[in-house]
């Protein structure tokens, strides 16, 4: 059987499993947390029997790694980015799989689920790739295509960017040397 996710995705799962979705209409005032210096936030939540994290809100691990696969593939081939010598360098010497599983595994471990971020620091994979703020801009209007394309609804929309904003200062140059 086949069953359309809060995501827009569709998974597979056998016709007597009940995947678990939470309800559409499920509202939860999440806070966010500080995460360590090197590493996105994490969300954090109210502790309570009812309260789902946003890793369950979004779909769990499956409809994560669908998002991050149309994300990654988007960012990797936009001639804007690529237009930086380091960026197209970088995005031409690692493996996509790879690429993608490490930022399925931040953004699970993020949003609150199971899984452990086992890459690089952001500033240690981006430190040398000279990203100025345009091209943050551009990278942010990736995301938000690619959160549109999957029909996220606007509050974890809004969780999702707060988190990718924690890693701005470990991944955009200061204007000064932007310059």
């Amino acid at each position: 059987m086949v069953v359309a996710g809060p995501l827009g995705n569709s998974a597979c799962v056998s016709s007597h499993a009940t995947p678990f979705y939470p309800p559409k209409n499920f509202s939860n005032p999440a806070a966010l947390g500080r995460g360590l210096p090197f590493l996105p936030a994490r969300v954090s939540y109210p502790m309570s029997a009812n309260a789902a994290s946003l890793y369950e809100r979004l779909g769990g691990v499956y409809s994560i790694a669908a998002v991050v696969e149309d994300f990654i593939d988007r960012i990797m081939d936009n001639p804007e980015l690529n237009a930086n010598p380091q960026v197209n360098e970088a995005h031409h010497r690692v493996s996509r799989a790879g690429f993608k599983y490490l930022v399925t595994e931040m953004v699970c471990w993020a949003t609150g689920g199971p899984q452990q971020y086992t890459g690089k620091t952001m500033r240690e994979s981006h430190e040398h790739l000279a990203i100025t703020e345009r091209e943050w801009q551009v990278f942010m209007a990736d995301f938000r295509a690619t959160l549109d394309k999957f029909q996220v609804p606007a509050a974890e929309q809004g969780e999702l960017f707060a988190i990718v904003e924690s890693t701005k200062g470990d991944i955009v140059l200061p204007v000064a040397q932007a310059s």
